[in-house]
């Protein structure tokens, strides 16, 4: 099974909320998932992303691929630096 971090829509019409999420990438974007690590609101300015760090760095570790859209928001909030630093010891 591939995992993905991803993003989930959840939300009302016109107003959009994500969650961050583990999933299988043979899944629908809304269908199942393994796990909600985190939710990012997009209409919020600044951007509001929160995340379970400790969660994203156990999928990441157990070989969980990121979306781009994914990617640029953990590097947004930091944490894919964290991670490039904890894999290099």
């Amino acid at each position: 099974m591939a995992v993905r971090l991803r993003l989930r829509r959840v939300g009302k019409k016109k107003m959009p909320v994500y969650h961050i999420v583990a999933a299988d990438s043979r899944t629908a974007r809304s269908g199942k998932f393994l796990e909600i690590i985190g939710r990012y609101d997009p209409l919020q300015h600044p951007l509001q992303v929160s995340t379970k760090d400790d969660r994203v760095f156990y999928w990441l570790k157990v070989g969980a691929l990121p979306t781009d859209t994914v990617r640029s928001l953990l590097q947004r909030t930091g944490l894919w630096l964290r991670w490039s630093m904890m894999k290099k010891g």
